[in-house]
């Protein structure tokens, strides 16, 4: 039964880690973030730190890698939601 977890957390860390990968990937491409929550995405990365230290406690590593692959990839979104500034008129956060 314990290999079936495991193999469960992997699968479920590949998804989690890689969910946000085609967002960036479009944003990269297009150069537009104006459909990107500024404070969305830095709850998420404080909520993603937050699990780093959690599986880091546990000695978890499948959450911590799947947590630290979302948290890179989270902080390429955020960091480029200012590079790739949006219009004027749409400066919420």
């Amino acid at each position: 039964m314990g290999q079936y977890i495991w193999a469960v957390g992997i699968i479920a860390s590949i998804g989690t880690g890689g969910c946000m990968l085609p967002q960036l990937i479009k944003v990269i491409q297009t150069r537009k973030t104006e459909g990107l929550s500024r404070i969305m995405i830095a709850v998420l990365i404080a909520s993603l730190s937050l699990w780093i230290v959690y599986g880091a406690g546990h000695r978890d590593w499948i959450i911590i890698l799947s947590n630290a692959v979302s948290l890179l990839i989270n902080c390429c979104l955020l960091i480029l939601t200012f590079i790739f500034k949006r219009s004027p008129s749409r400066h919420y956060f």
